[in-house]
């Protein structure tokens, strides 16, 4: 048998990559409780249908992204590309769009698959963390929604944040502005890209998004949706940023930000980092307000507001900036055994040490205790228990604080609250050293 290589765009996790991804995924999601989220995981394969109706036909992702298959029943399947329409399904299904409190606010972090051309922090399986607040219609839950994206990012460690906003308008600003985007393309359409051909068709919104040189130089020279804005729609956005001036979110207005979905309305953004010597590093996430999302479903109209971020891009990121090193595997407790016949009892003191909440390895043999130290300091441990025959037969440790160098013997039924009290000093001062 040849050699066994991962489906092209797809990779396994293990090591730091691991830890940081779960370090993206358990920041993002704590951060969205703090907000009164509540997470949501959805099925993986969806009916094509929904994307179609969900995503929108004009989409590159609908047109050529998607992994579609045919289950044994005959029924056209995909492979989830995003997750806000499986999430609007299940609103649907579960009739949450009835509760009494709205928003509806809904997290989720998982895997979601393209059909691209791989690169840094682009795969085709990838992992998403988002959010979807259904039911309200208000600028400050956009707002709210900017704040909670940016302080993900900052408790990840990210400095030099900035949001990029733009409106696109109530469906009569759009539909005037699309009209005037055909007017503007038009004696350029045969000279530009075979998608833009396409999207002129679909939605040429999209075509101020073209990656292609030359069709991005047109774009400069297109009209602006900000002059075909509404009243209502305008004075809308300004609230929005009104109130992110008075949280000290910094902006800049983004004319020519469409987002990729055909669903979005009203205020879209992205957060894009800027290196301290003025590097764009590009798009680290961005989403925006939606309307008419759950009718296309087939459900009522309501509005929504949400965002999604990349979770491979934001870890290739971290890895760049040094923002992961101190996540190493850390554990608190190393439990350190005194000849082979302590394994045992070293093996029943780990399983009761992380019963009491404290991560702990549990010892495959007895090394030198020299050994067993050096891995104890490069796993970060704060505390080791020393295990020998004497301690198996008291029924106790030897706890040996590897900051101060002090020791002490502790019974096994006092453990718990002799570690609990040393930790609880340790977040109340912090680290001395």
């Amino acid at each position: 048998m040849g050699e066994m290589n991962p489906v092209k765009g797809m990779r396994d996790y293990l090591g730091e990559d691991m830890r940081l991804l779960r370090r993206i995924e358990e920041t993002f999601l704590g951060v969205a409780s703090l907000y009164g989220y509540e997470e949501i995981e959805t099925p993986i394969l969806e009916s094509v249908e929904l994307f179609r109706r969900g995503a929108g036909e004009g989409t590159d992702i609908v047109r050529k992204e998607m992994y579609e298959l045919t289950d044994k029943g005959g029924r056209p399947l995909a492979l989830r590309p995003e997750l806000t329409a499986g999430i609007m399904r299940a609103i649907m299904t579960g009739k949450l769009h009835s509760l009494p409190d709205m928003p509806l606010r809904l997290s989720y972090f998982g895997p979601a698959f393209r059909y691209e051309r791989p690169q840094l922090g682009r795969l085709r399986e990838f992992h998403q963390f988002g959010v979807e607040a259904v039911g309200a219609d208000s600028p400050a839950l956009d707002a709210e929604t900017i704040a909670l994206l940016m302080t993900g990012f900052r408790l990840l460690g990210f400095q030099g944040l900035r949001i990029l906003v733009n409106s696109l308008g109530d469906k009569e600003s759009r539909d005037s502005y699309r009209e005037a985007l055909r007017d503007y393309y038009r004696p350029h359409l045969g000279e530009m890209c075979e998608d833009c051909q396409e999207r002129f068709r679909l939605n040429p919104l999209r075509m101020l998004d073209c990656k292609v040189e030359g069709d991005k130089a047109l774009a400069k020279g297109a009209p602006s949706l900000q002059d075909y804005l509404g009243e209502k729609s305008r004075a809308r956005f300004e609230e929005t940023l009104k109130i992110l001036d008075g949280l000290g979110i910094p902006y800049e207005i983004d004319p020519g930000l469409v987002r990729g979905l055909d669903y979005y309305s009203e205020t879209v953004f992205e957060v894009h980092l800027l290196s301290p010597s003025g590097k764009d590093y590009g798009a680290l996430g961005g989403g925006g307000h939606y309307g008419g999302l759950l009718k296309e479903l087939g459900g009522p109209d309501l509005p929504g507001v949400g965002f999604a971020i990349g979770a491979e891009r934001v870890l290739a990121l971290m890895k760049e900036l040094g923002l992961g090193e101190e996540e190493a595997g850390a554990i608190e407790v190393a439990i350190l055994p005194v000849g082979e016949d302590s394994l045992p009892y070293a093996q029943e003191v780990s399983y009761l040490v992380r019963g009491m909440g404290f991560s702990a390895e549990t010892p495959l043999r007895a090394g030198k205790l020299s050994a067993q130290f050096r891995r104890a300091e490069r796993k970060g441990a704060r505390i080791a228990l020393l295990l020998g025959e004497e301690e198996k037969e008291g029924r106790k440790v030897r706890l040996k604080d590897l900051r101060s160098e002090e020791q002490e013997d502790v019974p096994l039924s006092e453990l718990e609250e002799r570690l609990d009290r040393i930790f609880e000093e340790e977040e109340e001062h912090g680290h001395e050293d």
